[in-house]
């Protein structure tokens, strides 16, 4: 889903609104340039911390009605007798919230640790919720969902929810939001809100990389979106219809398009999107082609002159390109952060799995990722010689539509079963990561 609160410490983006001018729209682009001249700086002079890999990750979850299942708009009421816990937070619509799981170094039972940390946040919400007669439920999209649920009225009261709404609506090309998607049966539906992305709930992992090997990592998490959709699919109903096996992912990238059809063929890529290529440079090359291809949707309070602070040997936060690239959803997201020590880091964002079933379920597909990750890193200096783009992108769309009844194009164009493929080669070689 929409995350203004990335792991890792970084908590929000909470002072933000739609641009109100030219002259706020050239300040903040300006903002936006200058901090990626100072992240260039900063990846030039070797500022990243290098010589530690942390993992964090944040668990959405839908509040359900005991009796009936149905969604329970009450998370500000419930945010209020959790008496301001940091770890929780609101998200998009008001039947959602939001837990940011502590950093912590990958080594050990740190996947133990997490699935502890997980299971006492979720007790402590439903502790809460058992007074509302409510109920936590962990999947990719509830199906108990239905289209008025998804009207502006449930929309999360927060001044940034009410920013980014506006901001979509005002980019979008047509009259309104088109869903169209085909499975065992057909979804076809026009909405007047992007209120349509609050269906999705996620389970969100996150991985430090040093700057050194992003490039050779964040391809391998491209490579791998496709074997972990595969695995974790758990979103076949979306309003009663029985759709793709992880529905999410046609449903995230149709409730934010701003496009619409038209006489005329349109190149402009949609705001939620698998990419275009291998990333060939650096990280920056990413955010150079999201500045490029996407309007800049929010601003915000920009305090900072983050040219002056690399010049006096001060790490910025870098807040202009990080609001700009919380409005840009790559399914593999590239994340700015500071450590404690006032290091800046570099983190890769795995927004592929969906929530639950089970705090279990979420925990075995981090693992699975994380180790294949690490294990595919130190085995493949290069991943894109022996597979190509086009091949891990339609792997990751076959993925999410039919599971793991998919059948993949793999190393050296080997067409194998994904189930085949996992047992057989990505388990082990997880096991080992």
């Amino acid at each position: 889903m929409i995350t203004t609160a990335p792991a890792f410490g970084y908590m929000g983006f909470q002072k933000v609104n739609t641009i109100d001018g030219k002259n706020e729209m050239l300040h903040f682009v300006r903002s936006l340039l200058d901090d990626v001249q100072a992240f260039e700086y900063m990846l030039e002079n070797d500022w990243f911390e290098s010589n530690i890999t942390r993992i964090g990750a944040e668990q959405e979850m839908c509040l359900v009605h005991n009796k009936t299942f149905k969604p329970a708009n009450i998370n500000m009421q419930v945010l209020d007798r959790l008496q301001d816990k940091p770890w929780c937070v609101t998200e998009l619509a008001k039947f959602n919230l939001e837990t940011n799981l502590s950093p912590r170094e990958f080594t050990g039972d740190c996947l133990s640790q997490m699935e502890a940390e997980n299971n006492r946040y979720l007790a402590e919400i439903q502790a809460v919720l058992n007074d509302f007669d409510a109920s936590i439920i962990l999947c990719g999209i509830l199906p108990t969902l239905r289209k008025h649920d998804l009207e502006m009225h449930n929309l999360t009261p927060k001044d940034r929810y009410f920013a980014l709404m506006a901001a979509i609506q005002k980019h979008m090309l047509g009259t309104s939001f088109e869903l169209r998607v085909e499975g065992i049966d057909e979804l076809l539906v026009k909405h007047d809100s992007p209120l349509l992305e609050a269906c999705n709930t996620s389970f969100q992992v996150h991985l430090q990389v040093s700057p050194k090997e992003f490039v050779k990592m964040y391809n391998i998490a491209q490579t791998l979106a496709g074997p972990v959709i595969a695995m974790s699919a758990n979103s076949p109903l979306v309003f009663g219809r029985r759709l793709w096996h992880e529905t999410r992912i046609a449903l995230f990238q149709q409730s934010l398009d701003t496009r619409t059809t038209s006489d005329h063929m349109r190149e402009r890529l949609p705001r939620v999107n698998f990419g275009s290529d291998w990333l060939r440079g650096d990280i920056t090359e990413i955010y150079k082609e999201d500045i490029s291809r996407f309007r800049v949707l929010l601003a915000g309070g920009i305090d900072e002159n983050s040219i002056s602070m690399v010049q006096e040997g001060k790490t910025p936060k870098l807040r202009a390109l990080q609001i700009h690239n919380s409005t840009v959803y790559r399914w593999n997201r590239p994340c700015y952060g500071i450590s404690p020590n006032g290091k800046p880091h570099l983190r890769i964002e795995n927004r592929v799995m969906p929530s639950g079933p089970t705090s279990v379920d979420e925990v075995a597909n981090a693992a699975f990722w994380l180790g294949c990750m690490v294990a595919m890193g130190n085995q493949y200096d290069d991943i894109t010689k022996h597979i190509d783009f086009v091949d891990t992108r339609d792997n990751f769309l076959k993925a999410a539509k039919f599971g793991i009844d998919t059948t993949f194009t793999w190393f050296k164009d080997k067409k194998v079963p994904v189930t085949e493929l996992i047992l057989k080669e990505l388990l082990p070689m997880a096991k080992k990561g």
